[in-house]
Order: structure tokens, then C-alpha cells, then sequence
């Protein structure tokens, strides 16, 4: 369970900064120019840089996530997390910052449960790692 647990944490992290860049910069630089295009003209710099960062980290970011919710599965079922606690801490990598409370939520339960199994011999029976 500890190498699921490492896996989970790294790409929980990269999943929760991609999708802020890509939110809260990429997006933005890519689509100013509808709102104000006397400003902020297509092909601008500013909107060069990011179509780039919405067209790559995008797709990069689409491809960790999906990465990120097999590994996140795999912790769920090894941790026997509830049907409700592994949906919130799936979905959540897919809003900006939020993805960070879950991942601190779903490290604080699996880390307990860690905890619980190293200093009590019938719960290391209860969960394998």
C-alpha cells in the first residue's frame, strides 16, 4: 500500500498544479482576446503562450488524470475507503485547489490506517499492502 500511497501523492500533485496553470493561465492568456480584442489581439504573444499552454498541458494534463484516477481507485480499494469518500477525493482532481484538500484527506486516512496496522498485529490482517 505504501507504493500506491507514493504514486497517489505525486500524481495527485501534478494533477492539482496542472489544472491550476492551465485554469488560471493558460486558459486566460488563450481566451482574453474575446473579451477585449482592442487590448488583448488574437495572435498576441500573450495568447501565443497560451493556446501553447491550454494545447499542451491540457492534453498532459488529461492523460495524468486519467493515470491519477486508476492509481486513486487502487488506493481506494486497498484502503477500503467508502463508495462516497473515493468519488469526492476522484472528482475533486478536477477542480483547482480543491484537488489539495483531497489528497491531504485521503493521506491523513490512509496514513492512520498505516499507523493503526503497524501497532496492531489483527489489523495487518485485516489489509494487505
Amino acid at each position: 500500500m505504501k507504493t500506491v500511497l507514493t504514486w497517489y501523492k505525486v500524481l495527485a500533485t501534478v494533477v492539482g498544479i496542472s489544472i491550476i496553470v492551465l485554469v488560471l493561465i493558460g486558459l486566460p492568456l488563450d481566451k482574453l482576446h474575446t473579451v477585449s480584442p482592442g487590448i488583448f489581439p488574437v495572435g498576441s504573444t500573450g495568447q501565443q503562450v497560451g493556446h501553447g499552454i491550454s494545447a499542451i498541458l491540457g492534453t498532459a494534463h488529461g492523460f495524468i488524470y486519467i493515470g491519477f484516477v486508476f492509481v486513486a481507485f487502487a488506493l481506494s480499494r486497498l484502503a477500503r475507503w467508502s463508495i462516497p469518500f473515493t468519488l469526492v477525493t476522484l472528482v475533486s482532481g478536477t477542480i483547482p485547489i480543491l484537488s489539495f484538500w483531497a489528497e491531504h484527506r485521503a493521506i491523513r486516512r490512509v496514513q492512520d490506517l498505516l499507523d493503526r496496522q503497524s501497532t496492531d498485529p489483527a489489523a495487518r490482517n485485516r489489509v494487505r499492502s
